[in-house]
């Protein structure tokens, strides 16, 4: 099982919003599973993210139906309290000011938060979360579009979200179309921010799209980058005539082998005059075509090459594999 490689474990992955943690004095705590392990997630007493597996460590009841009050979560089943960094502060049943056992606190796991996400590293993290930017340009606003669950593999995702060859197949809807079948040649080169991958430049649909677009006509000049970011992040960026540059981080996170997070922040240097859920609607159409397709293959992609075969135009993704196979295999 592809889950089950140690070096996974040491990898960032996306699992929720910021927002799915509440707000101050409305603090909830969430259960995500991550690589399938169960954990559960809530922003502790100095507002950080904590994480650690969701059961309780005296009955191992599952703390994500518990409750959150000043930073500290309370197990539903006996009232047991946890603060930073997992600390047991309250066992009822002993009273309070009694010590408590040295087993009681939690094993928390490495949480941070970035682009509006909350990231979790099960292992000691031996790289960084992506880099955008863009973040830090005021010139640019972020849109987060929340979290979904898709019945396929992480694997497949980006293998997805890399190929460009699918777009006049798959994006039929939105902007797919006939000339769009054949793919110009693919150039693999290091981009900006780390990421690494291509550059080309496409016409496509635009009837479906002109609120994302900022323009009316038919089809639209894209310029574009698509590159990777171990183990499961891919960038797209999408650059208009007109000067409208709209970046798509996409990431997919593995609840197990077959099943996985999707979720997908969007920045875009526009006027801010459109509403953030209008620009949005198309790429979630754009996503919801990638969802009925893969969630119709079956299994995990093969990291081994001579398993597929594979074009010219699957050479990103010919590229990815052969590092995520790296990486597991070390």
């Amino acid at each position: 099982m592809l889950i089950e490689h140690e070096a996974l474990r040491h990898q960032w992955y996306p699992v929720a919003e910021s927002t799915d943690l509440g707000i101050p004095g409305a603090e909830t705590p969430i259960g995500v599973k991550l690589l399938g392990e169960d954990y559960v997630v809530w922003r502790g007493p100095d507002g950080r993210a904590v994480a650690a597996p969701d059961r309780c460590t005296h009955r191992e009841s599952p703390l994500s139906i518990g409750t959150v009050a000043d930073g500290c979560l309370t197990c539903p089943y006996h009232g047991w309290t946890f603060g930073s960094e997992g600390t047991c502060v309250l066992v009822p049943s002993s009273g309070e000011g009694k010590p408590v056992p040295p087993k009681a606190h939690l094993p928390t796991i490495e949480a941070r938060e970035a682009y509006g996400l909350v990231w979790l590293c099960p292992g000691e993290p031996h790289g960084d979360i992506p880099t955008i930017s863009y973040d830090e340009n005021p010139e640019y606003r972020r849109i987060n579009t929340g979290v979904d669950v898709w019945k396929t593999s992480a694997t497949r995702m980006t293998d997805n979200f890399l190929d460009i060859a699918h777009f006049g197949w798959v994006h039929r809807g939105t902007f797919g179309r006939d000339e769009l079948f054949e793919v110009p040649k693919i150039d693999l080169d290091e981009l900006d921010d780390g990421w690494y991958g291509y550059a080309y430049e496409v016409e496509v649909g635009n009837d479906q799209g002109a609120q994302s677009s900022g323009q009316t006509g038919d089809t639209v000049h894209r310029r574009m980058t698509t590159g990777m970011h171990l183990p499961f992040s891919v960038r797209s960026t999408i650059h208009y005539e007109t000067g409208l540059d709209h970046i798509i981080l996409l990431c997919s996170t593995p609840i197990d082998d077959t099943t996985s997070y999707f979720t997908f922040v969007v920045w875009r240097n526009d006027d801010f005059s459109v509403p953030a859920e209008e620009i949005i609607t198309f790429d979630r159409a754009i996503g919801a075509e990638d969802k009925f397709m893969l969630e119709r293959v079956p299994g995990v992609l093969p990291l081994d090459q001579q398993a597929t075969a594979s074009v010219q135009a699957d050479k990103a993704s010919v590229e990815w594999r052969r590092r995520i196979a790296a990486l597991v295999n070390t």
